[in-house]
């Protein structure tokens, strides 16, 4: 009698576990709260961009001191310290050169 009696009582525990237990809920995207134009922000619009921090922020302000950026090209290759991932990771918080996301180049394809 005990093993039917232990088995219930298992079954019942996890029947009350799967009622009380859900999986989290899928977070939602994470959206800019705002567009920022590489070639206009302040000092404090770049800052508060998601992972710019404040020397990528000062080399950015230092080389739009000489020109504006033309594209997002032009800034990967004129400010040290951004490349490839970290222009589509600061385009996702909002960034912008001239008006555009961030558009990563096409993956070269395999030698045959």
């Amino acid at each position: 009698m005990r093993l039917p009696l232990a088995l219930t009582v298992g079954l019942l525990l996890a029947a009350a576990l799967l009622l009380v237990w859900r999986p989290a809920a899928a977070q939602p995207a994470h959206v800019p709260a705002q567009q920022v134009e590489v070639n206009h922000a302040s000092e404090a619009q770049l800052d508060g961009i998601r992972g710019l921090g404040p020397a990528t922020t000062r080399r950015i302000l230092a080389a739009r001191a000489e020109r504006p950026f033309a594209d997002w090209r032009d800034l990967v290759d004129r400010v040290k310290g951004v490349g490839a991932l970290l222009a589509a990771r600061l385009s996702q918080e909002g960034l912008t050169v001239q008006g555009q996301p961030f558009q990563a180049p096409p993956a070269a394809s395999a030698p045959r």
